[in-house]
């Protein structure tokens, strides 16, 4: 091996970008183009900025930022929304094959007998909307929010449905609907995540596919704080390390990053650098956050939220002061809805776990001033058939299974129309009747509220800008305030 050789073998690629002066500004600019997080990092002077420094949105906004309480496992509408008194009058008979169609079931036959409500339902506020018994808490707040009633899904499974529900699309990789306000709009607080995520029950069968980044640079994947003691584990300093050392550290560190940054211009770099200053803001900010005995006892009762125990109250109140504290947008994940058995046990159950704390958010954000630039949505990722699931060898019985075809979500606030009841199903809640809201529409008309396009709202990977809705989805206008 003569001298050149060895020498072309010693010079490795960082080497070669670093040393040679031949087309790299090509490079560089075509790099600088790209619709990616290294394009954010610096204004269009050149002057570095912040990540997740706000950006305008698209257009004026009505809503800043989003409580989204997802249910999962798929409430029954039938026994919470949608009342439907002729499948009373069939119970125990079949629904006729038109219905039905060629529609086939996990675990209940085609001809599976028919399931009345099993709850009383009657009509409350100025609005006169419908619900069930119960729901006693949100029937306060009736006129404050937005029933959805013609809510479809592609989706029949839970794993790929709340995937689908959160992302976009039913399999995991693609950014969550959180990740994408954050990239549209950047964050409004340095002291928290700006994309917190909470669970109050058991496993969810999307897992954290549900706030993935996905392909976008994982400084916009939703931040998971725990139930009890420290929302973050390893957050705080181990013993020895006082706050000025600590802080020397962290500046030694994020120069040396952001050396690395400017000359390699990886983003999760960037991600790398944020995560030790947020961590670092974590140390003070998190306990302030966290601890709810600065509540008043009257906020507490509203909530039914002791401030000791984990539960779906204390989550709700929580979200409430991280968003008064800039957090862009809360997911709280409340499990155990799947009524495969017992539906009405189910419903009883969750439903006394979570009514009187979403109302309570519903009603806290009203009185703070909160509610008109706060968007709050509450619902699951599929409805629940008309017919009743009962299988001996399972053990189920009195059960409704999967339904797509319909179901029912509410919203409030953030520039969605206060007591309104939207769309319908047929007779027997089966099909969708009147005014169908594809979930690609609900994620267009959430983005809409936010002041973001959500046919501009792109990333550019592998040769096609992608985005929430893929090539679906319209702003659903009617339930616009």
């Amino acid at each position: 091996m003569n001298l050149l050789q060895q020498h072309c073998l010693d010079v490795t690629r960082r080497h070669f970008l670093r040393d040679c002066g031949v087309g790299l500004g090509k490079i560089a600019l075509a790099g600088l183009l790209t619709d990616t997080l290294v394009g954010r990092v610096r204004s269009a002077d050149g002057t570095a900025i912040h990540p997740l420094a706000p950006r305008k949105p698209h257009f004026p906004a009505k809503a800043k930022r989003v409580i989204h309480l997802f249910m999962a496992g798929a409430p029954s509408q039938l026994e919470l929304f949608d009342n439907k008194p002729e499948l009373a009058k069939l119970e125990g008979k079949p629904l006729p094959p038109s219905v039905i169609g060629g529609q086939r079931y996990a675990f209940i036959r085609p001809d599976a007998a028919v399931l009345g409500p099993r709850f009383k339902f009657s009509k409350h506020g100025k609005s006169g909307a419908e619900l069930s018994e119960m729901l006693p808490h949100l029937a306060n707040v009736v006129d404050d929010i937005c029933l959805v009633r013609s809510v479809h899904t592609d989706q029949f499974n839970h794993a790929p449905a709340q995937i689908f529900f959160n992302t976009g699309f039913s399999q995991p990789g693609r950014p969550s609907i959180g990740s994408w306000a954050l990239y549209g709009l950047g964050a409004e607080t340095q002291n928290l995540p700006a994309f917190v995520v909470m669970s109050t029950a058991g496993g969810l069968s999307g897992g954290s596919a549900l706030w993935s980044s996905g392909f976008l640079p994982t400084l916009y994947t939703g931040v998971r704080f725990r139930n009890q003691g420290p929302p973050i584990l390893n957050v705080n300093s181990p013993s020895g390390v006082d706050a000025t050392l600590q802080r020397d550290t962290l500046d030694a560190v994020a120069t040396l990053n952001q050396r690395r940054l400017a000359e390699e211009g990886d983003p999760e770099i960037s991600t790398r650098i944020a995560a030790y200053e947020m961590a670092f803001q974590l140390q003070t900010s998190a306990p302030e956050l966290m601890d709810l005995k600065r509540e008043s006892k009257e906020t507490l009762e509203l909530y039914g939220c002791d401030p000791e125990k984990p539960s779906f109250a204390r989550a709700c109140l929580l979200a409430r002061r991280m968003i008064e504290r800039g957090v862009r947008y809360v997911n709280i994940y409340h499990e155990g809805w799947d009524a495969h058995s017992d539906v009405a046990g189910n419903v009883k159950n969750n439903a006394g776990a979570t009514d009187r704390a979403s109302a309570a958010l519903v009603t806290d954000l009203k009185r703070l001033g909160l509610l008109d630039d706060t968007l709050v949505i509450w619902g699951g990722e599929f409805g629940r058939t008309p017919m009743v699931e009962s299988n001996t060898a399972l053990g189920r019985s009195q059960g409704r299974d999967h339904h797509p075809q319909a179901f029912t979500i509410w919203m409030a606030g953030g520039g969605i129309k206060s007591g309104l009841s939207f769309g319908a199903t047929d007779d027997l809640g089966f099909h969708v009747a009147e005014n169908p809201v594809h979930v690609h529409d609900l994620q267009a008309t959430l983005l809409h509220c936010l002041g973001l396009n959500h046919e501009k709202l792109t990333f550019h990977l592998a040769g096609r800008d992608f985005r929430l809705t893929d090539v679906h989805g319209q702003v659903v206008n009617a339930l616009l305030a």
